[in-house]
Parts: C-alpha cells; sequence; structure tokens
C-alpha cells in the first residue's frame, strides 16, 4: 500500500508481448512453460503471445525433435503509430545487452560510449536511429 493507503499500483512499462519477445532473443530454445515461469503469466498466456508473434511476422518456430526452435525477425517494425518506423530489434538488444556482463564488451575494453556502435548492436539514441527506419 501507499503512503495514502491506496494499494500500489502494478502496471509496468513493458508488455508480456514484449517480455514474452526479449526471453525468446534470451533463449531460443525456451519452452513456453519456462518462459511464462520467468515472467510470471501463465503457459496459456505465452502460446496466444506467441501465436500472435508469429502471425505478425516477428517470429518463426520450427519443430526440432518434440520441441519448437524459434527465430526472431528483429527488423520488423514495432506496430504502435508512434513507434512503427523503428524495428523492435531496438528493443532486444537493449534488453538482450543488459544480460551481458559489461553490455557485451571484453572484461579488458573499457567502456563504451551511449550510442557507440561499439556497444555491439544497434544504437539506442534517436538521433543514431538507421535513415531507413527513420520518419
Amino acid at each position: 500500500m501507499s503512503s495514502s493507503g491506496e494499494p500500489a499500483s502494478t502496471w509496468t512499462f513493458l508488455t508480456h508481448h514484449a517480455r514474452v519477445l526479449v526471453e525468446i532473443a534470451r533463449d531460443p530454445h525456451a519452452r513456453l512453460r519456462d518462459i511464462a515461469d520467468r515472467i510470471g503469466i501463465t503457459e496459456r498466456a505465452v502460446q496466444g503471445i506467441v501465436s500472435d508473434l508469429h502471425q505478425e511476422g516477428y517470429l518463426s518456430r520450427n519443430r526440432v525433435g518434440r520441441r519448437n526452435h524459434y527465430t526472431l525477425n528483429p527488423d520488423r517494425s514495432f506496430r504502435y503509430p508512434t513507434e512503427a518506423n523503428l524495428p523492435v530489434r531496438l528493443l532486444i538488444d537493449m534488453f538482450t545487452q543488459h544480460d551481458l556482463p559489461d553490455g557485451g564488451a571484453p572484461a579488458d575494453a573499457p567502456p563504451a560510449p551511449l550510442g557507440s556502435p561499439d556497444t555491439g548492436g544497434t544504437p539506442l539514441l534517436p538521433d543514431r536511429v538507421p535513415d531507413a527506419h527513420r520518419p
């Protein structure tokens, strides 16, 4: 509860669709059950989200034995009109680079400045977005 006696808000910046996409980027061989456990939703909800992402072209599924292997299409654009000119790669890189020690830089390398091409991914600063993805 907050200090005013009202329940604390539980909203987050990322939707479940974004969280599932990031989890698949982290582990393309992950089981839906494992993704559900990591983000705190039901396996059935993850199944529906993966179906949505597949239908919209954000990922493809390949059956490998009894399991699925997922391949992302990071060049697919965001759906919301104000971000429709940007690839989901920006979101994926931001959160998968966050998982690496020092943002993926070698242990003996000095930290790269934010937005530098040396950070290993697409720069995140708006003035560094590739021209092909500008309005």
